[in-house]
């Protein structure tokens, strides 16, 4: 090939991989108290403690079963054990994925005899509020459901970890979305059990520009991308060794 020839097909190569290149990088690394749990997790921090198991179960709607990703294996609860895996490496990790699609805290509440206690896991991670957002729905009876059905899982020894609703436009839209976040905020501070504030999250990697919405969201406007999931995983995982630790320092002998 000449020389006007190669410098041609530079420049082709140049222009095909510069906008690729100039694409930003998302980054999920997040400071420690944006991914913390707000509480402790005793029954979590035994597991490891004996290193014997770590069972988890995930329960909630789309954004739990996974709706918008590429593969099930890039669902958030997916992603979870994967990152669990790699901070608890002696540790057997198992985290099930109890999503459907659609479904209120009210419906959530019903399948928790099959999908949650029969399992006898050691943590719940209870996505709530999502579709009560979106529909207008009864936030006074999501607010009675998620107290009765965190009662429930304390009276069962479980631990117990509220996810709020994520940062994204269609839930935006919605007017009453505040009061959701708001709502579960306090129900987990009322009950002393772990928040994971996704909503918070997600917006100040939005703001501070570590990841745009559509990074995070896709197009529908509602469900996380493969990114957005495993960012999601990223920081729960962070907040969960956090609460381990927290636990493990103010105990005798620890």
């Amino acid at each position: 090939m000449n020389l006007p020839k190669l410098l041609s097909a530079a420049a082709l190569l140049l222009a095909i991989a510069a906008p690729a290149a100039a694409q930003p990088r998302v980054d999920c690394a997040v400071p420690a108290e944006a991914a913390a749990l707000s509480a402790p997790l005793p029954h979590v921090t035994d597991a490891v403690a004996q290193g014997t198991r770590l069972r988890i179960v995930a329960i909630g709607s789309s954004s739990t079963a996974g709706a918008g990703a590429s593969a099930p294996e890039r669902s958030y609860p997916a992603r979870l054990a994967y990152h669990l895996k790699a901070l608890f490496p002696r540790l057997p990790v198992e985290v099930v994925n109890k999503g459907v699609n659609g479904e209120t805290t009210g419906q959530m509440l019903a399948r928790f005899s099959d999908d949650v206690f029969a399992l006898a896991p050691e943590l719940v991670i209870w996505q709530a509020g999502a579709n009560t957002v979106l529909r207008d729905g009864n936030y006074e009876g999501v607010d009675r459901e998620v107290r009765e059905g965190v009662e429930s899982l304390r009276e069962a020894g479980i631990d117990v970890i509220l996810m709020d609703t994520q940062y994204a436009p269609a839930v935006l839209a919605r007017p009453r979305h505040d009061e959701m976040t708001a709502r579960l905020q306090r129900i987990a501070a009322e009950e002393r059990i772990g928040l994971f504030r996704r909503y918070g999250l997600m917006r100040w990697m939005v703001e501070t520009r570590r990841a745009g919405m559509a990074d995070l969201i896709g197009p529908d406007g509602i469900h996380h991308t493969d990114v957005g999931y495993d960012c999601v995983a990223r920081a729960l995982a962070q907040g969960i060794e956090g609460a381990v630790r927290v636990v493990s320092a103010v105990r005798p002998g620890r």
